[in-house]
């Protein structure tokens, strides 16, 4: 009998530190693409099933435009609560993203698959030369990098590919950001 509780004390043992992982867990960011559906409380007429648009808003009855891109549904919600309160008293908005289509990062170059990624949760360039279907054999691996939109100016992170398959050393293996681009010369 004591046996069979084992694997329960240890599953109990482990849970505290499996959920602290995921409150600490940053709240996604939308993006172009992405797709929401928006409730107000009591007000059927105003729930709406709507998509990022390619400007990063989005639009809702008695709201008009709002920008969402970059925020987490809890601003959202709260973005729109403020502009219903002149017509609705104290509005209860829930925002419930329903699909992450905009959650893409690009990759060009020589890999066996270019084109758009879907992240499906944190990835990073290892996770995303291997959904590319790895590097071609003319790939330069010495000049892999990563071309990050930053507010109106681009970034470039150099990737280490030799430490990173070697294990020695992976702070080159970034985490990607919706919208980045791998470059594999």
């Amino acid at each position: 009998m004591f046996r069979s509780l084992i694997p329960v004390l240890c599953a109990l043992a482990v849970w505290p530190s499996i959920s602290n992982a995921i409150e600490n867990e940053p709240p996604y960011s939308l993006s172009p693409g992405d797709n929401l559906t928006i409730s107000v409380w009591g007000e059927d007429k105003l729930k709406q099933d709507v998509r990022v648009l390619p400007n990063g808003s989005i639009t809702f009855p008695l709201v008009g435009r709002v920008a969402v891109e970059g925020l987490d549904t809890t601003a959202v919600e709260q973005k729109i609560a403020a502009k219903l309160e002149k017509f609705i008293p104290d509005p209860q908005v829930s925002v419930v993203v329903t699909g992450t289509e905009g959650n893409l990062v690009y990759v060009q170059g020589k890999v066996l698959k270019p084109g758009p990624v879907h992240m499906a949760g944190r990835t990073s360039v290892l996770q995303v030369i291997s959904m590319a279907g790895g590097l071609d054999k003319f790939a330069d691996k010495d000049d892999i990098k990563v071309v990050r939109l930053n507010g109106a100016k681009q970034e470039i992170l150099r990737v280490d590919y030799s430490k990173l398959m070697s294990g020695k050393d992976m702070a080159t293996n970034f985490l990607l950001k919706a919208g980045d681009t791998l470059v594999v010369p």
